[in-house]
């Protein structure tokens, strides 16, 4: 969510002041509130396309190798002749595998396991030269600040376009983009360079994703109320969906790759979008008094999903293949990122109003620890080391980004960045495609 972004439903302030422990959180939104463009725009061509994904285990801060000495993940195809070469897992009705997957989608390196590539070390050949670095999109001051992960280090601050949201690896682990919503562009970081390149026109890019078989960029135009899906390189325009609904950001596709699951923070709702028809099959309106949600991310397994509720304080658990009605888990105020450990066993829940990140393990659905920042903090989005031991996020309120260790959750480093940082990105990381977001690879 952008905290400059004035797209509250009405009484949202109402009801927000009744909020003790996130009431803060919306003041700052409401403070620097600013107007967006809607006009639309025809995106300029661009060299490359890149992917990144979120990682880290618990109980252990050791058991990933060396840089020099990972292991490479499958090779990484074009979108035009990558095909699935084998049998791929999907989310059934009832669970259970499907051998339907999405046309040019990779298959699965283990059918039980949608993460089985993300394992440390597991680096992909065309990452393995790319600079280790963290880039923090920081939306209140225009800017992204790169940070050094073995020194900890912020080495440089460049300029954006305005209102920087995420940092976003392509499909191809080629590019990494910064999404500069109200600045209607995409700014294309070379990874291997660490160069920034021209900003490419792009209407409204709030959140950006790419399709399982890399055939498009999906566009989460939140202020337009769009899902637009662009040509992944070019980024200009293939088809746009417009929804029923307020503040369309984010999503996670099914093990299938057939269908999404997206959230709509403003309405409280999520929608169910076909990636081969490109409609809206399904739309439900979350249970709850004021529900706000964020994060969405598959299980594993592929059976399960959880989204995040900044205002309910938790995290949903539904069926995607039924869109039953789901049931919530309380982790802390404000939920709002989520993110997959590398060996696949937990996942991690930033809780911004609470100052807390909480450890549910996937098996049973239980919360295992939670991770207070000492003094308190606001972790929000991020991801997790190539060898799995530090969970980066970024402090939203705080102007700073949090380095935890993901053995035991302690503060390692606390770096000072610009303002409203948001939707950090570590890179490289395992995997052999991405999703989008800071870093959803598989």
């Amino acid at each position: 969510m952008n905290p400059s972004r004035p797209r509250r439903g009405p009484g949202l302030v109402a009801i927000v002041a009744a909020a003790a422990l996130v009431v803060a959180a919306f003041i700052v939104d409401l403070r620097d509130s600013g107007s967006r463009r809607d006009s639309a725009s025809t995106a300029a061509s661009s060299s490359r396309s890149a992917g990144s994904s979120p990682q880290g285990s618990v109980g252990s801060e050791a058991g990933a190798p060396s840089a020099q000495g990972r292991e490479a993940g499958a090779p990484v195809g074009s979108a035009a002749s990558q095909s699935p070469g084998g049998s791929a897992a999907s989310q059934a009705p009832g669970g259970s595998a499907l051998s339907d997957p999405l046309p040019g989608m990779p298959p699965p390196l283990d059918p039980s396991d949608l993460y089985a590539a993300d394992r440390p070390g597991m680096l992909s050949p065309v990452v393995r030269g790319d600079l280790p670095r963290i880039y923090v999109p920081n939306n209140l001051s225009n800017t992204v600040s790169v940070i050094d992960p073995a020194t900890y280090r912020v080495l440089a601050t460049v300029r954006v376009p305005v209102s920087p949201e995420h940092v976003v690896p392509s499909w191809d682990l080629k590019t990494l983009w910064v999404n500069s919503d109200r600045g209607n562009a995409l700014t294309p970081i070379n990874p291997v360079t660490g160069a920034f390149g021209k900003p490419v026109p792009v209407d409204d890019p709030y959140n950006l994703y790419f399709t399982p078989n890399g055939a498009s960029a999906v566009v989460m135009a939140e202020a337009a109320h769009e899902i637009v899906f662009r040509d992944p390189h070019s980024m200009k325009v293939q088809s746009v969906v417009h929804v029923n609904c307020g503040g369309v950001n984010h999503a996670d596709f099914s093990a299938d790759g057939r269908y999404m699951v997206v959230s709509c923070e403003f309405s409280g709702d999520l929608l169910k979008v076909d990636i081969t028809t490109r409609r809206v099959v399904a739309q439900m309106h979350l249970p709850a008094a004021m529900p706000m949600p964020q994060d969405v991310k598959i299980a594993p397994d592929g059976k399960t999903w959880y989204v995040a509720d900044m205002m309910s304080g938790g995290v949903w658990i539904l069926d995607g293949g039924r869109f039953t009605a789901p049931r919530l888990l309380r982790t802390g105020a404000g939920a709002h990122g989520l993110y997959v450990s590398r060996d696949s066993k937990y996942l991690y829940v930033t809780n911004r109003g609470a100052g807390s990140i909480s450890v549910v393990r996937f098996a049973d659905n239980k919360i295992v620890a939670t991770w207070r920042i000492p003094g308190g903090g606001s972790p929000d989005m991020g991801g997790i080391s190539a060898d799995g031991k530090v969970l980066w996020l970024s402090g939203r309120y705080n102007g700073v980004v949090y380095a935890i260790s993901t053995a035991n959750g302690h503060l390692i480093r606390k770096i000072p960045v610009g303002a409203g940082p948001h939707g950090l990105c570590v890179w490289p990381q395992p995997g052999r495609y991405s999703l989008g977001h800071t870093g959803i690879l598989r």
